[in-house]
């Protein structure tokens, strides 16, 4: 399922290109792609057909395109959802289920399309709900989170954003696979991203003067119960570290519930426990704060790190909007790498069950450590 650097690369793609455009149509081919979608506030076509999508905002493993009647259209990718950009007349994608025709200031007419393999992902017009806190309800790219910086720029139907062609079908180039001896994720190499990086800039003072549109501290409904990510501006460390005392459970169990904190899936669970040397089912009462602390540090590298290198991609079921891959799978120091040395100790890493999927670990750097009183829950 693709995770929150998976659907940060989708989001920063469609940014540039869906920012002040006008959508002049839509077409549903599979009803299945609507399953978020309620009916009862009117026809997903009639909602979305003239309306003007303002941003590109994500929270978690969710995403949403604020319109100009102050709904939103919410995109979950599910398990192998794809939003592709595709120009007019260009050979049809398979099992694509809906299609958006846009029209943008700058860049003209296109598509986008929605495709989805396993149909557990989908599209859906929803309200936008006051965050609590009054902070902006998602990622929507540099500058536009803490205090509202440089507003009146991002509001100008987008007509002056410097970007590539977004539909141009470049692919990266992969980078060799790591050696063993290559640094630990622990270790940031000053080639990676730090967490820090991804956050926005502090706002101007004249920026700051002008008055922050209403879809900027705005979630949709169906959002609303997602925590924020470790990469949210607005993420309450405290509040967090104090959940994880709270829980009766094991740590990787806490860091997949999406209402305690979101975006971590199973893979980068994996990579952050293995990158803190704790095992998956350490029980999360028993983690000391220095040690809770260093864990919030290495999820946010390895989210950073995957961001920097367009995702995890292990098929062609994850893509970015342009169709090409991303490559962190060959950073990967656990997860999916059972049978081999642990790039830190050379113990082979183990694959166990876990919640209907699998842990990844180092049997000697991961250790379960338990106390008296204290039990884990796998």
């Amino acid at each position: 399922m693709p995770e929150l650097p998976e659907v940060e690369v989708v989001r920063g793609g469609l940014e540039p290109a869906i920012t002040g455009a006008l959508i002049t149509g839509v077409e549903v081919f599979d009803v299945r792609s609507l399953k978020r979608h309620n009916a009862l506030a009117g026809s997903f076509e009639a909602l979305l057909t003239g309306e003007r999508m303002l941003a590109a905002v994500r929270r978690g493993k969710f995403l949403w395109l604020p319109l100009s009647s102050g709904r939103a259209l919410v995109i979950h990718l599910g398990m192998s959802g794809q939003v592709l950009l595709r120009s007019p007349g260009t050979a049809e994608d398979g099992l694509l289920r809906i299609r958006l025709s846009i029209e943008h200031p700058t860049l003209g007419e296109y598509w986008v399309n929605f495709v989805d393999q396993r149909i557990f992902g989908s599209m859906a017009v929803d309200v936008l709900l006051p965050t609590p806190d009054g902070r902006a309800g998602g990622f929507s790219g540099p500058g536009l989170e803490a205090g509202w910086p440089h507003a009146s720029a991002a509001l100008s139907a987008s007509a002056a954003v410097a970007t590539p062609n977004p539909l141009a079908r470049a692919t990266p180039a992969r980078p060799p696979a790591p050696s063993p001896a290559a640094p630990s994720p622990a270790a940031p190499s000053p080639a990676a991203p730090s967490p820090a990086a991804l956050r926005p800039p502090a706002p101007s003072p004249l920026a700051a003067a002008d008055p922050p549109p209403e879809w900027l501290a705005a979630v949709p409904s169906q959002v609303a119960h997602i925590a924020r990510d470790p990469l949210d501006p607005a993420f309450d460390e405290r509040s967090f570290f104090a959940a994880l005392k709270r829980k009766n459970t094991g740590i990787k169990r806490a860091l997949l519930d999406q209402t305690l904190v979101s975006g971590i899936g199973n893979i980068y669970a994996d990579e952050s426990l293995w990158a803190a040397k704790v095992h998956y089912a350490q029980p999360t009462a028993s983690l000391s704060a220095a040690k809770a602390r260093l864990l919030l540090t290495e999820v946010r590298f390895v989210l950073s790190k995957a961001l920097a290198e367009g995702g995890t991609s292990f098929s062609e079921t994850y893509v970015n909007v342009n169709g090409a891959s991303g490559y962190f799978s060959h950073s990967l120091n656990a997860y999916a790498q059972q049978g081999k040395p642990c790039p830190r100790c050379g113990t082979l890493i183990v694959r166990e069950s876990f919640m209907n999927r699998s842990s990844h670990f180092c049997p000697h750097c991961q250790r379960l450590r338990l106390r008296s009183g204290v039990s884990a829950s796998r």
